[in-house]
């Protein structure tokens, strides 16, 4: 596990953080560590609702058709995919 070096700071009204209590105690974890969890699988949604897309089924076929398609050598794509992603979390300078 790595070391908890970060720190975060916010506020809240009386109501969010009487209900973020609760909930932390309802968890039967420490307000911290209820907040990291809660704020990082949010973050998590966030960032993969970003990377999934539903579609419908013609939208599907449409796509997967040109997916099919016989590649094509394009400079432009070449580079797009040698550059990192903006989302690769692994790419994100620690501060």
């Amino acid at each position: 596990m790595r070391a908890k070096t970060s720190r975060l700071g916010f506020r809240a009204s009386e109501s969010q953080a009487k209900v973020i209590r609760m909930a932390s105690d309802i968890s039967h974890k420490s307000l911290t560590e209820f907040i990291t969890d809660s704020a990082y699988q949010a973050a998590e949604k966030i960032i993969l609702d970003q990377r999934l897309f539903m579609v419908s089924g013609d939208i599907f076929n449409q796509f997967s058709e040109i997916l099919d398609r016989p590649e094509q050598d394009n400079e432009g794509l070449k580079d797009l995919f040698s550059s990192s992603s903006p989302w690769d979390l692994n790419d994100v300078k620690k501060t």
